[in-house]
């Protein structure tokens, strides 16, 4: 089952750290949260399985790349 572990402010960070967390062999994926447009306004959920959630959720906070 997919677990949304954090709401990205856009696309291009959404997919940052969907590529961060696949680099460190963790299945991501995302999907906008609420109205986003075509050029990836709006905030888009980082989606994991519910197993690595935690894992997943350890590595985006010792990564510095949330800006």
């Amino acid at each position: 089952m997919w677990t949304a572990i954090y709401i990205a402010s856009n696309r291009a960070q959404a997919e940052m750290l969907k590529n961060l967390l696949c680099d460190e062999g963790i299945l991501a994926n995302m999907r906008p949260a609420g109205v986003a447009s075509a050029q990836g306004d709006g905030m888009y959920e980082i989606l994991v399985l519910e197993s690595e959630a935690d894992e997943a959720h350890a590595i985006i906070c010792q990564n510095a790349v949330i800006k």
